[in-house]
């Protein structure tokens, strides 16, 4: 797996850039970084049921400093979704250079911190920043799928 480590990172990146503007992610942030693993590289990952959960499974708060490519970016925010209002939280996929690519209304790229300053749709609270999980934890125990690559 460390051998392609940087072949899984690269093939997520540009899996996640072919979806820039999409409004398919709404409310779905950690299925699309998850998917942009998941699909470029014909694998299933294990994390949390939220983006918060996984913040919390990772270790996130552990890691402030700038975080690396390929890294999943973890910041707190509560909001309802189907009814249920709590500490979803929100993350994203490091592409380089302290940038994210992540689904807010669409998906986007911005700065990892920059991302506390986008307004929250209404009854959501503004993301805070956490920290961020390296690759090698996300993908820790992931199994390969027999499904197709998304190219």
């Amino acid at each position: 797996m460390t051998d392609n480590l940087d072949a899984y990172i690269e093939r997520a990146i540009e899996w996640a850039s072919r979806k820039l503007d999409s409004t398919d992610y709404r409310l779905l942030c950690l299925a699309f970084v998850e998917d942009a693993y998941e699909q470029a590289n014909g694998i299933e990952m294990f994390g949390g049921s939220s983006a918060q959960e996984s913040a919390d499974l990772y270790g996130a708060s552990l890691n402030r400093a700038s975080p690396p490519k390929g890294s999943f970016v973890f910041y707190s925010s509560s909001g309802e979704v189907d009814g249920e209002m709590k500490y979803w939280g929100h993350v994203g996929l490091c592409i380089g250079n302290g940038e994210v690519i992540h689904a807010w209304d669409r998906v986007r790229i911005n700065p990892y911190l920059e991302v506390e300053e986008l307004t929250p749709a209404p009854g959501w609270t503004k993301p805070q920043y956490i920290g961020w999980s390296p690759v090698e934890r996300i993908l820790e125990g992931y199994r390969v799928k027999d499904w197709n690559v998304e190219g």
